[in-house]
């Protein structure tokens, strides 16, 4: 049940932190630098982010140090940040699953699979640097 609500609350802070960097990136960087820079630019500030939001919510919760508490928290965490981005993408922009991934910049669309996979290890990659 620990595992549920750390999860539930890291997907909080990165989708918070993610939200209001996007609409900077959306608003303002993207027309300066083009969508692929713009977001490659916001890849270091969510990685940061994901690191202090994943140490924060171990120690908030007091996690168990084992493989499948902490990977489970952060599985939970990106399945929670999947469905809001394609709830709000797809009701926000109007467009199909399919037109959103098929639009999917190759370069940052890896930047940011790559993010999703940190996110998933870095309650358990916490736990490993903490020793």
């Amino acid at each position: 049940m620990r595992a549920i609500r750390a999860g539930s609350v890291y997907f909080l802070w990165v989708f918070a932190a993610g939200f209001v960097l996007g609409v900077v990136r959306e608003l303002w960087l993207a027309p300066w630098l083009g969508a692929r820079a713009a977001e490659l630019a916001e890849m270091p500030v969510m990685w940061l982010v994901i690191v202090l939001a994943a140490r924060w919510t171990v120690r908030r919760f007091t996690l168990s140090a084992s493989v499948p508490t902490r990977l489970a928290t952060g599985m939970l965490a990106v399945g929670w940040l999947l469905l809001a981005e394609v709830a709000l993408v797809l009701g926000l922009r109007g467009l199909t699953l399919a037109e959103y991934l098929g639009g999917r910049d190759p370069v940052a669309g890896t930047a940011y699979t790559l993010s999703l996979l940190l996110m998933v290890a870095m309650p358990w990659l916490w736990s490993r640097a903490g020793r």
